[in-house]
């Protein structure tokens, strides 16, 4: 069973910066076809803000480049999200996920998310 746990969200002013950490359990990280970051701003859908894919290099939204870094430390089966430079229009519920191959077929797993608000 594969599961996501994302810490590090918080309430910060504007301008400031949060760290998101998504532990990884149940699959290696380095052998997933892509970890990704996401958020869910108030009353609207889920988006791309941030992803890996396997042997890729990171990909960003246009929101987020510049502002924020996707990372993973394959050693602690961890990935993370530096977010700098942030503005209201960030406030979201923001969740990791992971799609791997098993048994060959492929699947999409999902933190249960960690809220970001950020202040005016």
């Amino acid at each position: 069973q594969v599961q996501l746990v994302e810490s590090g969200g918080g309430l910060v002013q504007a301008g400031g910066s949060l760290r998101l950490s998504c532990a990884v359990s149940g699959r290696s990280i380095s052998s997933a076809n892509a970890v990704g970051w996401y958020r869910q701003p108030p009353g609207n859908q889920r988006e791309l803000v941030a992803s890996i894919s396997r042997g890729g290099s990171p990909v960003y939204s246009d929101s987020a480049k510049g502002r924020f870094t996707i990372s993973r430390d394959n050693a602690k089966n961890t990935m993370y999200l530096q977010m700098n430079s942030l503005k209201p229009e960030d406030t979201a519920v923001y969740y990791c996920n992971a799609v791997v191959d098993n048994l060959f077929k492929t699947y999409t797993y999902w933190g249960q998310g960690t809220q970001v608000t950020v202040s005016s």
